[in-house]
């Protein structure tokens, strides 16, 4: 009997600390508990109180909202695990929940779509009968589908 310790979920950080001044465009941060996809960024000299500041500007990768913060280029910010997995379609219901295949042969049913840009790409390669995968962003216990790619052909 072999035992994976691979991807321990109980206990398992779900961020980690970097510092303000390590984060790039681009990147993600937790601002708010949030996690966040930096968009803008931009540090400004020491003054007269000591440390350079970074100052992010930054997008909630699930919800779109945007946040600011400003915080010494010394101290450590939080950030995010995030995790991008694709996953074969199988079917959506009229509410929007997939049905999805993981990589494993392990299905997938609870990952409900809101964009309905998405839904209508979805259900427009549904109807004319493509195979294709759906990536699923995963972080701080949340996940999302966020858009999806042809499978390549055999």
């Amino acid at each position: 009997m072999s035992e994976d310790f691979g991807g321990g979920a109980s206990g398992a950080s779900k961020h980690y600390p970097s510092q303000a001044s390590a984060l790039r465009k681009g990147g993600h941060v937790l601002i708010k508990d949030r996690p966040c996809k930096i968009v803008e960024m931009s540090t400004s000299k020491t003054g007269k109180h000591g440390h350079a500041k970074v100052h992010l500007v930054a997008i909630d990768i699930f919800t779109n909202k945007k946040f600011e913060d400003i915080c010494p280029s010394t101290h450590n910010m939080n950030v995010p695990h995030v995790k991008r997995e694709d996953f074969q379609f199988m079917g959506i219901d009229e509410d929007g929940f997939l049905s999805l295949l993981g990589q494993d042969g392990s299905q997938k049913d609870d990952v409900q779509v809101k964009e309905q840009d998405l839904i209508n790409e979805i259900k427009d390669k549904e109807a004319k009968g493509e195979e294709f995968m759906v990536t699923v962003l995963q972080a701080m216990d949340e996940e999302k589908a966020c858009g999806t790619k042809n499978m390549a052909s055999k």
